[in-house]
């Protein structure tokens, strides 16, 4: 199943929906940063949140980041993603090893311990917005309800879940977001309560070949209309040219001491892991095109 994302209505326009498999994009991450289960379970939860709210922003060029500030081992998340389908993130230690959690499961809560989560928009214009909530569960699906309830001030149901073979391999990915409309009627409420209450999890309902429209259908019924079927992916937009625009920024001082030391230096990407390597006559280069 290709990685997409669906969004639109439900219930008599009382409720809207965002929802996704992102299975290649958990294990892509997993590839790139060779993270351990855990961290391929939470950098894979992150990176679908990340997808699924940056496709609720309205222009193709805004830009969404969450961005997890932890004191656990796993130090920290950070994941980018615009409106159309395209994310990437990185877990700052990928090497967490815990035992399972008191339910048996990948102890991503332990992973990330106390922390703070931030929400960061930005369109382009003037100052992003920040929101930021402390972390209540350190299960990313959990602090996510509770942000919107307490930054945003709208009742959502955040689902996510990242599938992981005894091999390390991504079986299955996916998350949805269940947001009530300001008219929503308690019967509509109940409705979603029960839907959700047996519901199971994201991944077993994936992990046997349900399609993500199907997934949500069993929460909120057949009354749901899918407005826009959107293509995902893990994708990096770094280039030559946005990491020579970073060596021209750090300063004249900085780029003469690279070049008195007569070696080449290479910058790399940490989200995708790409090189980059500048000679010391192209450093050179951009340190004259400073200067003028």
């Amino acid at each position: 199943m290709t990685d997409h994302i669906i969004k639109g209505m439900a219930l008599g326009n009382e409720v809207r929906y965002f929802a996704m498999s992102s299975r290649d994009i958990a294990e892509h991450s997993r590839k790139i940063h060779n993270t351990s289960p855990i961290c391929t379970a939470a950098l894979g939860r992150l990176l679908t949140a990340g997808a699924l709210m940056g496709s609720m922003q309205k222009n193709d060029d805004d830009m969404m980041t969450l961005r997890i500030n932890c004191e656990g081992p796993a130090k920290g998340l950070t994941v980018t993603a615009d409106r159309v389908g395209n994310v990437k993130g990185i877990i700052y230690n990928p090497l967490v090893d815990l035992p399972p959690n008191k339910d048996g499961h990948l102890n991503v809560g332990g992973a990330l311990g106390q922390g703070v989560l931030s929400v960061i928009r930005d369109n382009g214009v003037g100052e992003p917005y920040v929101g930021q909530t402390i972390l209540v569960t350190s299960e990313i699906a959990e602090d996510l309800t509770y942000y919107f309830a307490e930054s945003e001030q709208i009742p959502t149901s955040v689902g996510l879940g990242v599938l992981i073979s005894r091999d390390n391999v991504v079986e299955a990915a996916g998350g949805f977001i269940i947001q009530l409309m300001p008219f929503a009627s308690e019967e509509t409420i109940r409705h979603i309560e029960d839907g959700l209450a047996g519901f199971g999890s994201v991944t077993e309902h994936l992990n046997r070949g349900e399609s993500v429209e199907d997934m949500m259908k069993s929460i909120l019924g057949d009354d749901i209309t899918v407005e826009e079927d959107i293509p995902a992916q893990y994708k990096c937009n770094c280039s030559r040219e946005r990491v020579t625009k970073a060596l021209i920024s750090i300063g004249e001082k900085e780029l003469q001491s690279m070049v008195d030391d007569g070696k080449d230096i290479t910058l790399n990407c940490e989200f995708c892991e790409s090189h980059y390597t500048f000679t010391i006559p192209e450093i050179q280069y951009i340190l004259d095109h400073r200067k003028k």
